[in-house]
């Protein structure tokens, strides 16, 4: 408990993160110019945090954390009309019912490490700019196509087996590592893309990347790659993971990232059959002039 912490009325923010806090202090709802509320890693269940819907005083909020609790429901959050940031990630929800209730102020939602199986109730935060979603029950990329000024959107480890982002073109960092791709179709009008995070999936093609101009960062490793393609037009490549795939030949890499063979600066090609090749260091220091990294190997 808080018996012996001192609250004064004008704290503007409260982290409380990492104790074993399992109900909410009453003093709490007279702190008028609260905007930063941390229960990060707490003992919180739902009735636990109920009180805060009822809370006036503090509705000013614009940041709530609620990560790494025991919550199985998105709280009511209506209350909090200028909420920018909300945490619920490492819980046990498993729907996002409720969510609709949230502002449309929102900037931030954090959702990761939960059972949720459908995304849902997001349609009005035409402002989110980040949404993360990985490690939950997803199969489908679905109603999205609202988020129109989604920077980021990060949804590893689900069970997601195709492509869909509903017609967005502003997404500039997507991950879709660890699910159940096999085909990347789909990327091609994300235009604003700046990195890609695919690894750890079944597919076997490089393709519909060749109109992704801005991306700095591919990760494509773990998947069953036998050679690379579709980026030889990319001029503002500097990380390429190919780790952990089938390629067999290096001759074939400096056509294949041409357009980026002076920007590269890291390159993981281990656990490729090309890897083996003799003289492989040499060979990918002479493709990549300015490369810093191959593999683990870090160049002074």
């Amino acid at each position: 408990d808080l018996d012996s912490v001192e609250l004064p009325p004008c704290l503007v923010e409260l982290d409380l993160t990492a104790n074993r806090l399992s109900k909410l202090d009453p003093r709490i709802s007279l702190l008028s110019h609260l905007r930063k509320l941390s229960l990060r890693q707490n003992l919180f269940d739902d009735a636990g945090v109920e009180p805060l819907c009822h809370w006036d005083a503090i509705s000013g909020l614009e940041e709530l954390v609620l990560r790494d609790n025991k919550l199985m429901k998105i709280p009511d959050v209506s209350i909090f009309r200028n909420l920018l940031v909300f945490d619920v990630s490492f819980n046990e929800i498993s729907s996002v019912s409720g969510l609709s209730k949230a502002s449309s102020t929102l900037k931030e939602l954090y959702l990761s490490k939960n059972e949720i199986p459908k995304i849902e109730e997001i349609g009005h935060f035409h402002g989110l700019q980040i949404l993360e979603l990985g490690s939950n029950r997803l199969r489908v990329m679905e109603n999205l196509g609202s988020l129109v000024n989604l920077q980021e959107l990060w949804l590893g480890r689900n069970r997601i087996k195709a492509v869909n982002l509903c017609g967005l073109k502003c997404i500039q960092k997507l991950s879709l590592q660890s699910n159940r791709l096999t085909s990347m179709k789909g990327l091609e009008e994300c235009v604003a893309l700046e990195e890609l995070y695919l690894s750890h999936n079944g597919i076997s093609k490089m393709e519909g990347l060749s109109t992704l101009v801005n991306l700095r960062v591919l990760d494509v490793s773990s998947n069953k790659l036998i050679s690379v393609d579709d980026i030889e037009r990319l001029t503002k490549l500097e990380d390429l993971w190919l780790n952990d795939n089938q390629i067999a030949a290096l001759e074939s890499l400096a056509d294949a990232v041409a357009g980026s063979r002076e920007k590269l600066t890291t390159i993981y090609l281990e656990h490729n059959p090309c890897a083996n090749s003799t003289n492989y260091t040499a060979t990918l220091r002479q493709i990549f002039p300015n490369i810093q990294q191959i593999d683990s190997q870090v160049f002074a």
